[in-house]
């Protein structure tokens, strides 16, 4: 599917041309977003529904839902698997004039057993903790979003369309992937105050108990308790040989940064 046929037919002068500004926001509140509203066809009736689940991502970025097979929005998606899910946290005053997005999808189940299944678990289970208590039964079962386009609305006046190519990550993600989970584990056990700097520098997240959750090519998805927050490379990693040079340059500089708040 071309560009143009990923773009919607809305008035050109209310959307404003993609750019890189416009494509890391939309990331941000995609990799930061811990829930959703997930917009399904109802198959008996053809109407929309909506439910709120509990997000994650993979390592290319596609949002990860855990749902039960007995629940109806799960049975809606399983014969009609177009869906949409919208995020975006809502602060302090008018909720219209926090960054949304839209995200038009494909859904498609989780196979157990795979080394697929095993990496969004591990990757789902580090922003949800709590899942552990239901994640192996039977009934639940992981589903990929397979984004095909995507609207985002930064605020009054900021609207954007955005293709899948637009939302995938750059650099090296399949090495990262294959790194992800030992790196995760030394940053948690070896290097968590880097993981504070990180956080308070580039992301202004403020200090906490920050953990590494996920990464990839492009950044590091951080959380602490019920926040979260993205923290962006200076630029993709061509290798995934680079990130332990990136990461100790990183931490370098937040430290000169902050000066004597670290």
């Amino acid at each position: 599917m071309g560009a143009s046929e990923d773009r919607t037919d809305k008035p050109k002068q209310l959307i404003r041309e993609t750019d890189d500004e416009a494509i890391r926001q939309a990331r941000t509140l995609v990799a930061t977003a811990r829930h959703g509203a997930l917009a399904v066809i109802v198959p008996e009736s053809g109407f929309p529904s909506a439910s709120r689940v509990a997000l994650a991502t993979d390592f290319d970025g596609t949002p990860v839902i855990l749902v039960s097979t007995l629940s109806w929005h799960t049975r809606a998606i399983v014969e009609e698997p177009r869906c949409s899910l919208l995020v975006g946290e809502v602060g302090k005053g008018d909720p219209l004039a926090h960054p949304r997005i839209s995200l038009f999808a494909r859904a498609r189940q989780v196979e157990r057993g795979g080394a697929e299944h095993a990496r969004i678990r591990r990757r789902y289970l580090a922003r949800h903790p709590k899942a552990a208590l239901y994640v192996d039964f039977g009934d639940f079962s992981f589903f990929r979003l397979d984004i095909v386009r995507a609207s985002l609305n930064g605020g009054f006046g900021k609207a954007y369309e955005l293709t899948a190519a637009d939302l995938a990550p750059k650099g090296d993600n399949a090495g990262i992937a294959e790194i992800e989970e030992s790196a995760i584990d030394h940053m948690n056990e070896d290097h968590k105050s880097a993981l504070d700097l990180y956080a308070r520098c580039f992301a202004r997240a403020g200090s906490g108990y920050w953990r590494l959750a996920a990464l990839d090519a492009e950044g590091l998805d951080l959380v602490d308790g019920d926040r979260t927050c993205r923290v962006w490379f200076s630029a993709p990693l061509e290798t995934a040989a680079k990130l332990r040079t990136v990461l100790a340059e990183m931490a370098k500089d937040a430290r000169e940064k902050l000066g004597g708040n670290t």
